[in-house]
């Protein structure tokens, strides 16, 4: 594929252009906004053919098109209708409610790396690529800037207002502070600024100045943004600027919007930076708010987990150098065909520094950083921010909602996807220690999610397996006790003992107890291996020391309550269990193994709705929990002596899972058990003569059913088997067999005996 930049001669090669290093496809950028408010937008006539309206922020106030206007996004499909109740389970104290104040101890942060897949969504979800736009046609015929968007930068009052007898001015001092402000433009189609950069126009009008369109002469005229500033004597904004260009001169990543040059005109500085082609996020909602006749229209939700999930490594990058970004919201996030641009650098700071301006967004901004300060929670609180705009109307946003989350019931994407709302109350939890560490976890948690969510809109099981960084693939238990079938914990390779649990771990249970009581050094990695050999030896005490003193220790470490958890399920507190893996839940709403230890303690406490909800999901979303889902399933709906919803749940097992020959020992018995008619006893002889039975099950299950055919002939009922029909003497002396068989099976001299007079009594009678 041919660049289309003008002039340029290059190929484009991985989306980039292998001469001068623009992407194939285009559009301008947006701008930072200071202040704590939210970003104005372009202005002018509409430049839609016909339109005779005007662009008022952003969009046409006549036919509710954006300045520069891409095609309307389809719905998604059907939704699911699916229910899910888990989050009104009560849940184990846990992180800063374990604390005695807001701050007392924070969650130790680790770096991630970063992680790219190459494609929105990760493969499991499609999102609709953005049209390319011509750059030309997004430039304002006549710049202006609204009277509702004219704001001090320095303290948010509105400014240039006018009252009556009193024009409107685009240049003054504000009346409530003195800050001088001006939203004129500065430059002009033509003027070359620093003997290289020839402006084209003005692009939109940003929270620190106008944007312009301008062409590079000396690198074949590529497209280039001028981003100038609100007004030059505006100390905080010349800071931003200047610091804007600091730090973004240091990054280097696809997903991150890149600096050129910064220069002087007229005693004004420019940013020059990379020209971005798409739609924002933003620009999406509202198309699609306009395709809706005007209604608010949320993307899908796993159309706003894709897009989250594929800007998130720009986040993770940033904070590996040390910065933070401060400002993400749908307006910065750039759709660039089918990838992603983070533009609008212009709040980006150091973490450690406590001196300069902070810019930021209402609605967005985390209610610590007045306060505290700006941090890698912050971050994650504005990522949970976005994921809700971007899914839910929340009238409020901005104002009664600004800080908090609704009720699950009034958001209903998220009423319908728990997880997904305990993802989003994990992100913007009201104490910053209690959020996701890092980018890179979140975004393993959001993947996780997303795999439930496209499940969720599928019938069936899930037939691909997702390895998870935390658990093992759960085991097949069948239908005895179900603790055996919960996924073990994997080890953390970065413990500082992880050689030591290492040599130590195939060791018979006492004898690692004994190691584990002496180690060379404690880390928390000993301390579970401690709490799980305690487990495996049934002491409950010993187990219980070592989660208060992991929970002593760390108030966040989520795997102390799986300990508990596990402890309280082999003491048979259900309640306790329930208690314990919900608060797991909730730290990692993307995984399934809480979820089916959930489904485990709910179904042993009597909790069989819940529980048979949690068992769907973990069948519908990984093909790894599909047989210990399915057998739980069973156990729950026979329990309830629903019999043909137990069959119906060994049927999900595969046959190639090691578990299919317990499935089909269950479904042998749950049929047998079952059958009444001849329909029904028809299929139960071919389930008893393919299952893998134990000889005296077997013939136990082949003597009930053939008592049965026996009554259902003498009713007139014609009874097959192997598709011949059953005779009385064929049945009579088969039954006579089975009685002679459970004799000799039989370790009981009365209990053979008796089996042996049935036996007699069956046979015909004779004169001789």
């Amino acid at each position: 594929m041919k660049c289309r930049q003008p002039g340029c001669t290059g190929t484009i090669i991985d989306g980039y252009c292998d001469v001068c290093g623009m992407p194939g496809l285009s559009m301008p950028v947006g701008d930072a906004r200071p202040g704590f408010r939210p970003a104005t937008a372009a202005s002018g006539a509409c430049p839609q053919p016909g339109c005779t309206g005007q662009i008022m922020d952003g969009y046409c106030n006549v036919c509710g098109l954006p300045a520069a206007t891409a095609a309307p996004t389809a719905a998604a499909g059907a939704e699911s209708t699916r229910t899910r109740t888990s989050v009104q389970l009560g849940a184990t104290a846990f992180g800063s409610a374990r604390v005695t104040s807001f701050g007392d101890r924070l969650v130790k942060r680790r770096a991630a790396a970063v992680k790219q897949t190459g494609q929105i969504g990760a493969g499991l979800t499609s999102v609709p690529p953005a049209p390319a736009l011509d750059p030309a046609k997004a430039i304002l015929p006549k710049p202006d800037v609204p009277l509702s968007a004219r704001i001090c930068s320095r303290c948010g009052t509105k400014v240039g207002q006018g009252a009556e007898n009193v024009a409107s001015r685009s240049e003054g001092f504000c009346p409530s502070c003195g800050a001088p402000y001006s939203f004129t433009v500065k430059l002009t189609a033509g003027e070359v600024v620093a003997n290289q950069y020839e402006v084209v126009g003005a692009l939109a009008h940003g929270g620190m100045g106008w944007i312009y369109l301008a062409k590079d002469r000396n690198v074949s005229g590529r497209w280039v943004v001028l981003k100038g500033l609100l007004n030059s004597d505006d100390a905080d904004a010349l800071a931003a600027a200047v610091g804007e260009q600091r730090f973004l001169a240091r990054t280097e990543h696809p997903l991150i919007v890149e600096i050129y040059n910064v220069v002087t005109h007229h005693d004004a500085v420019y940013i020059v930076m990379e020209y971005v082609g798409g739609r924002s996020l933003k620009q999406l909602l509202k198309q699609r708010r306009v395709a809706n006749n005007d209604q608010p229209d949320p993307l899908p939700v796993e159309q706003s987990l894709a897009f989250l999930i594929e800007i998130l490594p720009a986040l993770g990058y940033l904070h590996s150098l040390g910065l933070l970004y401060c400002d993400l919201k749908p307006d910065n996030v750039i759709q660039v065909g089918n990838s992603l641009k983070l533009i609008d650098l212009g709040g980006v700071r150091h973490a450690n520094d406590e001196d300069s301006a902070i810019y930021g967004t209402i609605g967005f901004q985390a209610p610590e950083v007045p306060t505290l300060g700006p941090s890698i929670a912050s971050d994650i609180f504005t990522v949970g921010r976005t994921l809700l705009m971007l899914s839910a109307d929340v009238p409020g946003f901005q104002t009664t909602s600004e800080f908090t989350i609704p009720p699950a019931h009034e958001l209903p994407a998220f009423a319908e996807q728990d997880s997904l709302y305990r993802l989003l109350l994990k992100c913007c939890a009201p104490d910053p220690s209690d959020r996701f560490v890092s980018a890179e976890d979140l975004r393993e948690q959001m993947l996780g999610v997303l795999r439930e969510v496209v499940a969720s809109r599928r019938a069936g099981v899930g037939s691909a397996s997702a390895s998870s960084a935390l658990f093992e693939s759960p085991t097949v238990a069948g239908h005895g006790y179900p603790l055996g079938s919960l996924p073990q914990l994997r080890q953390d390779p970065s413990d500082p003992q992880v050689d030591f649990l290492d040599r130590i771990g195939g060791e018979p249970v006492q004898t690692r107890l004994e190691s584990l009581s002496h180690p060379p050094a404690w880390s928390t990695g000993v301390w579970l291996a401690r709490g799980q050999a305690a487990l495996e030896a049934g002491r409950t005490a010993m187990v219980e020391e070592c989660v208060t003193h992991l929970l002593d220790d760390d108030p966040w470490q989520w795997r102390a309550l799986w300990l508990a958890g596990l402890g309280a399920l082999a003491a048979k507190d259900y309640g306790k269990a329930q208690s314990a893996f919900n608060a797991v839940y909730g730290e990692l709403p993307g995984e399934l193994a809480p979820k089916l230890a959930l489904a485990t303690a709910c179904e042993l406490g009597g909790e069989y709705d819940l529980a048979e909800v949690l068992y769907r999901i973990c069948a519908s979303t990984d093909a790894a929990y599909v047989t210990p889902s399915a057998f739980g399933l069973s156990r729950i709906r026979r329990q309830r002596n629903d019999l043909a919803g137990a069959m119906r749940a060994l049927e999900m097992v595969p046959t190639t899972s090691r578990g299919y020959p317990e499935s089909q020992r269950l479904r042998a018995t749950t049929v047998v058990a079952a059958a009444r008619t001849a329909d029904e006893m028809a299929i139960a002889f071919d389930a008893v003569a393919t299952a893998p039975l134990e000889p005296q099950v077997e013939t136990e299950a082949r003597a009930v059913l053939l008592r049965r055919a026996l009554l259902l002939t003498s009713q007139g009922v014609v009874v097959h088997r192997g598709g011949a029909p059953l005779t009385p003497t064929v049945m009579l002396s088969d039954l006579a067999d089975c009685y002679r068989r459970l004799a000799a099976l039989s370790t009981s001299a009365s209990t053979r005996a008796g089996y042996v007079d049935l036996a007699n009594s069956l046979r015909p009678w004779s004169l001789l």
